[in-house]
Formats: structure tokens, C-alpha cells, sequence
């Protein structure tokens, strides 16, 4: 590969965002003397930033951004939402808006306090919807977009899923497992995920209006057997979006492509952000 002479260097720390802490991970490249013109080319494109989904933070990721920033000689940066890992509890009670928040207001405050000007998402789940967000509101900084199993409404599927998840919340050792992610915070984290989605106020939800404000290229990628959504979510996006739009559809997948399906979302992710900025 181009950057195979290319070291990560992983610098943890955490953000003092208006008295919200929220933690956060560098992944930068480090490279050989000999090789001058590639740090050049790791310089000039916009770093990945990487958006988790419902019930992860930076952990939950493993290794998958290091290898996709090996993989483009991006360097990449990665954060836990408040409420998630290493970051503080919830400051604000989830409501219809979380989503747009997130996207139209913690993001860039991440962004600023990072010195990142522009960037590539690479979102799943709700940090996919938050992409697509971020990517309508933010068209000057937003240079291209990757999703995975990202919602643009509420669906039926979506529904029955997160019900499951709440009965297997309450009949098994999902809790436990959790713990060493994200502490004493456990307990809110997946009912401010369960609570919202099955809400009434809920049911209704949609965010299908913005998607015409993305105006950069943009990757979808969700599996066949997704359990969380119909690819009727797919076809909105990529019918949705102002600007280049494909998407790639694994089968034998669910609803976490970059595990379940990784060298198809590695090479899929690669060729795309290499045409990229």
C-alpha cells in the first residue's frame, strides 16, 4: 500500500467544552525521515472523523480507524459523545433534536477545538445520522461522508429492534458487558437509546428535508439484514443528496458492516476517500 511506511501516533485527551468534558483520540501518522513527500500527502487531506453509534464510544471502534487511516494516510479523530465512554454524563434530556444537536452544534465544537477545518466522516448507526447532519449543515467543512446503517426516519423495523434490545437489556448480561465502556453511565446511556426510539413523540421522526444540503460525495453502506432498518433508508439518501451519491448494499450483513463485512467496507471506504479532497 502507499503509506505502508506510515506509524500512527495515539494521543488521548480530554475536551473542556463549556464545562462538558468530552474525550477524545488522535490517531496521527508518524513517518519515516526518507519519506517527506508522503507526510506531505497525510498533511493536506482533511482527517477522518469518526461517529459512533447508539451504545459505543472510541473503544467500541477497535482497531478498524487505525487500519482505515493506515489504509489513506488520513490521520483520524475520534471521540465519545456525552453520555458515552470516557466523556461526562448527559447534559441536556434526549428529545426529538438529539440527533441535529449533535450535528449542528457539538460536532463543530469539536471540530474548532480540535483546529480541524475540514473533514471526512465516517459514521454508523446514529453517528451516521449525525454525519449526514453534519454534512448539510456544515457543506464548507464537510468534504465527504461515509455511513453505515445511518437512519433518515423512524420505520417499523427500527421500532421492533430497538424492543428487542430492551427485552434483551432486561433478561441478559447486556449491562455488565457495557460497563467497562462506559462506567456508572450504563444504566441512562440505554434507556436514553431505547426510551427515544420507541417513544410516540418518536414514531414520526424524520430528518429527509436536510439531506438535499449534502452537497459532498457521499458513501452508504448498510448490510441486507440490517435489523434496524429496510434499505428504503438507503434509497432516501442517496436519492436525497444534492451532491454525488452511491450506495453498497452487503448481504449476509447486519447492522455492523465495518465488523460483520470489513474487508468489503475497507476497500469500499478506501477507494472512495481517495477520491475524495
Amino acid at each position: 500500500m502507499p503509506y505502508a511506511a506510515a506509524m500512527l501516533h495515539i494521543t488521548d485527551e480530554v475536551l473542556d467544552l463549556g464545562g462538558r468534558s468530552l474525550a477524545v483520540r488522535w490517531l496521527r501518522h508518524e513517518l519515516s525521515s526518507h519519506e517527506p513527500s508522503v507526510q506531505g500527502q497525510a498533511d493536506r487531506r482533511a482527517p477522518l472523523v469518526f461517529l459512533h453509534d447508539s451504545l459505543g464510544c472510541t473503544a467500541t471502534w477497535r482497531d478498524f480507524p487505525a487500519r482505515l487511516a493506515e489504509l489513506t494516510g488520513r490521520d483520524a479523530l475520534l471521540y465519545d459523545r456525552l453520555g458515552h465512554g470516557g466523556s461526562g454524563p448527559f447534559d441536556r434530556p434526549r428529545e426529538r433534536d438529539y440527533l441535529l444537536h449533535e450535528a449542528g452544534e457539538v460536532l463543530p465544537a469539536v471540530l474548532d477545538a480540535c483546529g480541524v477545518e475540514g473533514a471526512a466522516l465516517f459514521g454508523h448507526s446514529d453517528g451516521g445520522s449525525i454525519a449526514l447532519l453534519a454534512a448539510a449543515a456544515l457543506p464548507e467543512r464537510v468534504t465527504g461522508v461515509i455511513v453505515e446503517g445511518a437512519h433518515i426516519f423512524n420505520e417499523p423495523v427500527t421500532i421492533a429492534g430497538v424492543e428487542q434490545a430492551t427485552s434483551a437489556y432486561a433478561s441478559t448480561d447486556i449491562a455488565a458487558r457495557l460497563v467497562k465502556y462506559h462506567g456508572d453511565k450504563v444504566d441512562a446511556l440505554y434507556h436514553a437509546w431505547t426510551d427515544t426510539w420507541t417513544a410516540p413523540w418518536f414514531r414520526d421522526w424524520s430528518v429527509e428535508a436536510r439531506l438535499p444540503g449534502i452537497q459532498c460525495p457521499l458513501l452508504v453502506i448498510q448490510g441486507e439484514d440490517d435489523e434496524f432498518g429496510t434499505l428504503a433508508q438507503v434509497r432516501g439518501m442517496v436519492d436525497g443528496a444534492s451532491g454525488p451519491a452511491r450506495a453498497l448494499v452487503l448481504p449476509n450483513c447486519g447492522h455492523t458492516p465495518h465488523r460483520e463485512a470489513r474487508a468489503a467496507v475497507e476497500e469500499a471506504a478506501v477507494k472512495f476517500l481517495r477520491a475524495v479532497d
